[in-house]
């Protein structure tokens, strides 16, 4: 029993494995989770499916809509222009007075006393001509002048003497022909007296007609002595009205011609004039007169009253424009010569266009047309004619009528005969932009 007993005691403990048998579901909670998988996959078909099949049945409903509808075109009323409005036009400044300073006596230029900007008053000295050639010419004038004067003496000294040969010729004819006819001489001797006579008067009249000759040359020899004296003047260049000087060509030892050297080119600056083109549509309402406001630019947007002052009579065949002048008055010389200017006129128009936005224009193989919207937005093209360009705006001169509404930006649904829904731009109604400016392009 000991044996035993240390048998059992030696020998290692045996661990024992209990496996336990699985556990049986109830049928209760099977149907439970069906029940939940049923209302989860419910759920997710009323969340997911129907909302997108609503939206879908929306998208069709409002295509379906879209296509049954009026189209909605925006529209702009057609107005007429103003009575009276501003015709603006570029234009050129020019001086009322310029003209370029030639010399008249030909030589070296010994001073000059003006240069580019000087302020100058009329008949200040600008320069002065060196001229040795024109003086030996005075000189020699002179010295013809003299001697025709004494050709002139010596004529009327030979009339004298001639006149005296002839009283003693007829006074010896009258002798002879007093002893001719007592006997006392020959008839040949009378004769010869009487033919001595009449070279005597012959003489007198030949020398009549010298002195005449002798005369005429004093007078040449005097006038051609003035006209030198006179072109000495001119070796004095001086201004020939107040003005500013805007060209200087030569300097001191400047060979002068005076047929092509120009010395200086004077402007007068107090009153400018400036041409500008006006279109024919306005050419019947200028008249000289009218007031006109001149800006320009570079002034810091100064104006400067003027007047219409000249209108040409006739159009240019090119531009079918009319020139014309308008005068301002510079008194502080502020505008110069050359500069570009904008001349706004004030005019009145009998035929009043309508205006329509530019938009609104519809170019085709037969013309330019318009699209109009009638009262129930019924679409008609119109042909139309058009005058000026404003850009945002064009002028209709046959074809619309003041306050029809005008299709604007006209798409290809806007066709002949289809209604559309019409609404007003946020331009609204064509704008007053032409009638304030009326400078674009015909």
């Amino acid at each position: 029993m000991e044996d035993t007993q240390e048998q059992i005691i030696s020998d290692p403990p045996v661990h024992k494995l209990v496996i336990q048998a699985p556990r049986h579901i109830s049928t209760g909670s099977v149907k439970l989770l069906g029940i939940l998988g049923i209302f989860l996959f419910a759920g997710i078909f009323v969340l997911g499916y129907l909302p997108r099949v609503r939206r879908e049945r929306l998208i069709s409903q409002q295509a379906h809509a879209e296509e049954i509808a009026l189209p909605v075109v925006n529209v702009a009323r057609a107005n007429r222009a103003a009575p009276v409005t501003q015709l603006s036009l570029p234009g050129n400044v020019q001086a009322v007075t310029e003209g370029p300073i030639l010399a008249r006596a030909e030589g070296y230029l010994a001073k000059r006393l003006a240069d580019i900007g000087d302020r100058v008053k009329a008949g200040q000295l600008l320069a002065v001509i060196d001229a040795p050639d024109l003086d030996q010419q005075v000189t020699q004038a002179k010295a013809t002048l003299d001697q025709a004067t004494a050709s002139l003496v010596q004529a009327e000294a030979n009339l004298e003497q001639a006149k005296a040969n002839e009283h003693l010729a007829e006074v010896t004819k009258t002798r002879n022909d007093t002893l001719v006819q007592r006997g006392v001489l020959s008839r040949q001797e009378g004769d010869q007296s009487t033919a001595a006579y009449g070279a005597q008067h012959a003489t007198v009249h030949a020398v009549e007609a010298s002195i005449v000759a002798a005369q005429q040359n004093v007078k040449a020899a005097d006038a051609n002595l003035k006209r030198l004296t006179e072109l000495q003047a001119y070796k004095e260049v001086r201004a020939p009205f107040a003005g500013v000087i805007t060209v200087r060509n030569v300097d001191t030892g400047t060979l002068i011609n005076s047929q092509t050297t120009m010395l200086y080119r004077i402007a007068q600056f107090d009153v400018l004039r400036i041409f500008v083109n006006v279109p024919q549509s306005f050419s019947e309402q200028l008249r000289p007169g009218m007031p006109a406001d001149v800006s320009i630019q570079e002034l810091s947007g100064r104006h400067f009253g003027g007047k219409v002052t000249r209108v040409s009579g006739s159009l240019d065949s090119n531009t079918r424009t009319l020139l014309t002048e308008v005068q301002v008055p510079n008194p502080e010389g502020k505008i110069l010569p050359g500069m570009y200017a904008t001349v706004q006129i004030a005019v009145s128009r009998t035929v009043l266009p309508v205006l329509i936005p530019g938009d609104a224009i519809v170019t085709r193989a037969t013309g330019a047309s318009v699209a109009v919207a009638d009262s129930d937005g019924t679409v008609h093209y119109h042909p139309v004619q058009l005058g000026r360009d404003y850009g945002l705006e064009v002028e209709v001169t046959s074809g619309l009528r003041d306050g029809q509404m005008v299709v604007v930006n006209p798409t290809d649904d806007v066709r002949e005969g289809v209604k559309v829904k019409p609404q007003f731009s946020h331009e609204g109604p064509a704008s007053t932009v032409a009638q304030k400016t009326l400078g674009g392009a015909p």
